[in-house]
């Protein structure tokens, strides 16, 4: 089997390469790849029904199960992204200012790649393709390690993309898959400092957590939402009903799904039952606090764990405030920096909430499932990225590049 430290070492002999690909070069590779994926569909599903089992003998739970699952339109859709990423505008190369200095000297900022990203995820094969695209668009070579549920149908689904990259004539270690799925391997990946330029984590708080307790390569953190809706009184109440409901039972296995509805005291008598009654079809477990109980008193009591807590799946949390300033300071506190919502008609109120809530993306009137690559217009997403450092929100490919200054004089000497 093959070592970290020779993947390491061909994924940077295969960066080289990247770098220098022409943009129509890229875009060919990548919908080379698109049609080897479609091809291989039927061995890509043999792999995911082996993974589906699996999982289910190991008491995965549904909602968890549906992350895994594939079907031929989910594969298409991976296809379909490959074919998107190739459609959008390169990065690399891109000027992003340039100046004239007193001492004659031209000086320009350009996009050029991270070099060797590291992604490290759990049981979601999309994440394969989806980190494959973007980082091959973005000139960067990737070193994949999913989550052993998957191993199987991420194994299937690189067979195909190295076939694309093979057929185009292109380092098939651009893209290399860690086939060990165990502890002691992924931490080594976590410590590849000499080969590995950054590591992308995706996963629960609990896992990007460990990431980023072991690693000694840097990270981006991503992922983990403890997301919540705010209704803020004189609401639009049908329309904050229809945005839970998306928000919290459309995929509630993503780090996108609603988890905490917080609602102001003015407006939750009449809206918190009809969100219930919305959410029955669900059987989505209600958990409140003693005020949400009065109104709801057929639902849980929400003890201050659940407040933090990240659920991914059919559970959510009711918090009833006096105002907005209650509203702020309670998400504040508990969220994960990843999306938050306010449904209000005051604009006032709104831009407070935008202004003051601290999350990488912050909405008015919508549901928190658009936090995505995909609906944000970036064709597909490595990430959302929870920090501040680098980059913020949903990770596209200017958010896995870095920057370079390139100097042109003529002779200059500094004197």
């Amino acid at each position: 089997m093959i070592t970290l430290i020779e993947m390491g070492k061909q994924a940077q002999a295969a960066e080289q390469q990247l770098s220098q690909l022409a943009t129509v070069k890229k875009n060919q590779v990548l919908k080379t790849m698109a049609k080897q994926v479609r091809q291989a569909s039927p061995e890509i599903l043999k792999a995911n029904a082996i993974d589906m089992q699996n999982a289910e003998k190991n008491g995965v739970r549904k909602v968890m199960l549906d992350r895994l699952q594939l079907d031929k339109e989910r594969i298409n859709s991976m296809a379909e992204g490959l074919e998107q990423v190739a459609g959008l505008a390169d990065p690399i190369g891109e000027e992003l200012k340039g100046w004239t200095t007193e001492a004659g000297l031209d000086i320009s900022q350009v996009r050029v790649p991270l070099g060797v990203i590291g992604m490290i995820y759990e049981a979601r094969p999309n994440v394969t393709v989806d980190a494959a695209a973007l980082t091959f668009k973005a000139g960067n070579a990737v070193i994949l390690r999913g989550g052993k549920e998957a191993i199987n149908s991420n194994q299937a689904l690189v067979t195909a993309l190295r076939r694309g990259l093979q057929t185009e004539e292109v380092s098939v270690d651009s893209i290399q898959l860690i086939t060990d799925t165990s502890h002691e391997t992924a931490t080594a990946l976590m410590q590849l400092t000499d080969y590995l330029d950054v590591l992308i984590p995706r996963g629960s708080a609990k896992f990007i957590k460990m990431v980023v307790d072991k690693a000694k390569v840097p990270v981006i953190e991503t992922g983990a939402g403890n997301c919540h809706v705010y209704v803020d009184e004189g609401a639009d109440l049908q329309m904050a009903t229809d945005i839970v409901v998306n928000a919290k039972t459309q995929r509630p296995s993503v780090c996108n799904a609603m988890e905490k509805l917080v609602v102001n005291q003015a407006v939750a008598a009449k809206l918190l039952p009809m969100v219930a009654e919305a959410l029955k079809p669900f059987n989505v477990d209600l958990r409140g606090d003693e005020r949400a109980k009065q109104i709801l008193p057929e639902i849980s009591s929400a003890t201050e764990a659940d407040w933090g807590t990240e659920y991914n799946d059919y559970i959510m949390a009711i918090k009833v405030v006096d105002d907005l300033d209650q509203a702020i300071a309670h998400i504040n506190r508990y969220n994960t920096k990843h999306s938050e919502a306010i449904i209000t008609n005051n604009y006032a109120h709104s831009e407070r909430f935008t202004k003051e809530i601290d999350a990488a993306v912050v909405y008015v009137n919508a549901s928190t499932r658009f936090t995505d690559g995909v609906e944000f217009g970036f064709g597909a997403e490595i990430g959302i990225s929870t920090q501040k450092l680098h980059a913020r929100g949903p990770m596209g490919l200017n958010e896995i590049t870095s920057t370079k200054y390139v100097v042109r004089g003529n002779g200059q000497v500094r004197k």
